[in-house]
């Protein structure tokens, strides 16, 4: 395929993982609330998803391509990517909290943060499509590296509790809910935009693809460790043993999810 098509590909699978986050809304149409027990599950469950990803995806790929100084330098970079767009919205606690009193302020703060988190997320698309030694798999015709497909697939599922936590403060609010599908939706944009950026940075200077894998390692497991596990604690801090058990089902359920999607993407790749 000519560059054009190449980027018109990353784009297109970056805007499908950020059309996921649109999903996170679909509880509510049936539902008035989710229940507690089954937000600290879903967090969970994107917490391992995550930690699967980033380990089993972009790290190992990240050290064959380069070894372990520069994906250690690259995730470094990448932490301090994402701590640094956190310091933009300091002081506001990113939290699944379905209350009652949820002004403007709150409304556009939980929008902001989701929107902000969703660039490392299309930073990873990105960078997966720039390495194809993995093998390919065909969709629809089209040749798509397998990292890529199986790093769509992760992000599209752990965007859903991302939209979820856009959708309880807005419904809380009582804003109507296909408008909060579009406010998910739009919190979602920035990934085919981040997705394409990498991918052109990657190709360009192909010297540095080690790095990048280490650098959307590091603003994943950045986001494990300092926004999805804190959301599933304070999602269970009503629950008996604080929701410990729900979030660790949770985890392992979203952990070995995504092993088999490797697993699979791995099994139907042609190198």
């Amino acid at each position: 395929m000519s560059p054009l098509s190449d980027l018109s590909l990353v784009f297109a699978v970056g805007l499908v993982t950020g059309l996921a986050t649109g999903l996170g809304v679909l509880p509510f149409f049936v539902l008035e609330e989710i229940r507690d027990r089954w937000l600290v599950v879903l967090w969970g469950v994107a917490t391992g998803i995550l930690l699967s990803a980033t380990a089993f995806g972009l790290l190992a790929e990240g050290l064959a391509a380069g070894g372990v100084g520069p994906v250690a330098l690259g995730a470094l970079v990448g932490i301090g990517f994402v701590a640094l767009a956190d310091r933009a919205i300091d002081g506001y606690e990113f939290a699944p909290n379905a209350v009652s009193d949820v002004d403007t302020r709150t409304v556009v703060l939980t929008v902001a943060v989701l929107t902000i988190h969703s660039i490392p997320e299309g930073i990873a698309v990105g960078v997966s499509f720039a390495d194809p030694t993995d093998g390919v798999v065909e969709i629809a015709g089209l040749a798509l590296p397998s990292l890529a497909v199986f790093m769509a697939i992760a992000i599209s599922i752990l965007n859903v509790p991302e939209g979820l936590a856009i959708a309880i403060p807005l419904i809380a609010y009582g804003m109507n809910r296909w408008k909060v599908v579009g406010w998910a939706v739009f919190s979602g944009l920035p990934q085919p935009v981040g997705a394409v950026v990498a991918y052109v940075f990657v190709t360009t200077f192909e010297g540095l693809l080690a790095l990048s894998f280490g650098v959307a390692a590091g603003a994943l497991l950045y986001l494990v460790v300092v926004e999805f596990l804190p959301a599933g604690i304070a999602a269970g801090a009503d629950l008996e043993n604080r929701g410990r058990p729900e979030l660790l089902a949770g985890a392992f359920v979203g952990f070995v999810a995504t092993l088999a999607i490797i697993a699979a993407a791995e099994g139907i790749g042609t190198v």
